[in-house]
């Protein structure tokens, strides 16, 4: 997985006052969940601000990335957990990152990457990815930039699901009868095997 550096800085207000202001100067409120916890068990929580220019690189790509997150001076590697878009601007509104623990297993989207010449569609079908991303589980370390799924030997009218796939080190999240990648019937597919069937 590549690592891209994002700077930012401490936030000392945390208020809706603090955080509007923030967004009208270009400034994103971030969340890091660090791995050390609280009296109650849950992650310590660091509030930061990250420029929206600052954030471009992470966000508005197909890539994945280990985050080599630099706080007013402090390095930690991270990845993207959680992120809010304004429902009508599409404008950044909050960013949630989970430090990296290398001993334990993250949760993570991997985009998925289909290759080979499918046999249905030789015969005139059309191949749809239905999933973009699988949602994994496995160490940081371990994670591809993209999960490859061979569609060289996928007939007519046949899927595959994610309880076809197998990847060594990942644990596969998505329920395992859901869809990735089918090929389709075309018109022109159904013409050619109803004049077969003459």
């Amino acid at each position: 997985m590549k690592s891209i550096e994002i700077k930012g800085s401490l936030r000392t207000e945390t208020g809706k006052k603090a955080t509007h202001s923030l967004r009208k100067n270009n400034g994103v409120p971030c969340v890091l969940y660090g791995i050390q916890k609280d009296e109650n068990g849950n992650p310590v929580a660091t509030h930061f601000t990250v420029t929206t220019d600052g954030l471009r690189n992470l966000v508005y790509t197909p890539h994945i990335y280990v985050v080599d997150l630099n706080i007013d001076g402090k390095v930690v590697n991270a990845i993207m957990k959680d992120i809010q878009f304004h429902p009508v601007t599409d404008a950044i509104l909050h960013v949630d990152f989970l430090q990296i623990d290398e001993a334990n297993p993250i949760v993570m989207e991997v985009p998925v990457q289909l290759e080979g010449l499918a046999e249905g569609v030789k015969a005139g079908g059309k191949l749809a990815l239905q999933i973009r991303k699988l949602k994994v589980k496995a160490l940081y370390n371990v994670i591809p930039e993209r999960l490859i799924v061979d569609v060289t030997s996928l007939g007519l009218g046949k899927t595959i699901k994610v309880g076809e796939l197998n990847y060594e080190g990942l644990q596969l999240l998505n329920a395992k009868e859901a869809v990735v990648c089918a090929v389709k019937l075309t018109r022109a597919a159904r013409g050619a095997q109803a004049a077969a069937g003459k």
